[in-house]
Protein backbone atom coordinates (compact mmCIF):
# COMPACT_ATOMS: atom_id res chain seq x y z
CA UNK A 1 0.00 0.00 0.00
CA UNK A 2 1.47 3.22 -0.62
CA UNK A 3 1.06 6.07 1.77
CA UNK A 4 -1.98 7.77 0.35
CA UNK A 5 -4.20 5.05 0.60
CA UNK A 6 -2.69 3.97 4.51
CA UNK A 7 -4.07 7.26 5.25
CA UNK A 8 -7.25 7.51 2.85
CA UNK A 9 -8.23 4.05 4.84
CA UNK A 10 -7.72 5.18 8.28
CA UNK A 11 -9.31 8.11 7.44
CA UNK A 12 -12.45 6.36 6.22
CA UNK A 13 -12.11 3.97 9.73
CA UNK A 14 -12.72 7.08 11.70
CA UNK A 15 -15.31 8.65 9.90
CA UNK A 16 -17.22 5.19 10.29
CA UNK A 17 -16.23 4.77 14.27
CA UNK A 18 -17.77 8.54 14.76
CA UNK A 19 -20.74 8.11 12.43
CA UNK A 20 -21.30 4.65 14.49
CA UNK A 21 -21.06 6.63 17.80
CA UNK A 22 -23.61 9.24 16.78
CA UNK A 23 -25.70 7.09 15.95
CA UNK A 24 -25.72 5.34 19.11
CA UNK A 25 -26.57 8.34 20.53
CA UNK A 26 -29.36 8.74 18.45
CA UNK A 27 -30.84 5.70 19.10
CA UNK A 28 -30.17 6.42 23.21
CA UNK A 29 -31.91 9.38 22.76
CA UNK A 30 -34.96 7.84 21.56
CA UNK A 31 -34.99 5.09 24.09
CA UNK A 32 -37.02 6.86 26.96
CA UNK A 33 -39.54 7.58 24.47
CA UNK A 34 -40.73 4.11 24.40
CA UNK A 35 -40.95 3.84 28.16
CA UNK A 36 -44.16 5.73 28.58
CA UNK A 37 -46.00 3.05 27.68
CA UNK A 38 -44.92 1.41 30.47
CA UNK A 39 -47.98 0.94 33.71
CA UNK A 40 -47.10 2.12 36.74
CA UNK A 41 -46.75 -0.42 39.77
CA UNK A 42 -49.66 0.12 41.77
CA UNK A 43 -49.16 0.02 46.06
CA UNK A 44 -50.00 -3.75 45.98
CA UNK A 45 -47.43 -4.61 43.55
CA UNK A 46 -44.33 -2.64 44.78
CA UNK A 47 -45.37 -4.62 48.78
CA UNK A 48 -45.65 -8.22 47.25
CA UNK A 49 -42.77 -10.90 47.58
CA UNK A 50 -40.81 -10.98 44.86
CA UNK A 51 -38.08 -13.56 45.64
CA UNK A 52 -39.31 -17.04 45.90
CA UNK A 53 -36.65 -19.51 46.80
CA UNK A 54 -37.46 -22.42 44.27
CA UNK A 55 -36.05 -26.11 43.35
CA UNK A 56 -34.04 -24.25 40.73
CA UNK A 57 -32.70 -21.48 42.91
CA UNK A 58 -31.55 -24.09 46.14
CA UNK A 59 -29.68 -26.23 43.13
CA UNK A 60 -28.33 -23.05 42.18
CA UNK A 61 -27.48 -22.15 45.57
CA UNK A 62 -25.77 -25.96 46.57
CA UNK A 63 -23.90 -26.30 43.47
CA UNK A 64 -22.21 -23.02 43.66
CA UNK A 65 -22.10 -23.13 47.44
CA UNK A 66 -23.86 -20.07 48.44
Amino acid sequence: MTKQNDEKSKLGRRDFLRALGAGGVAVTAAAPLGGEAAAAETDDEKKKARYKETDHVKTYYRVNRY
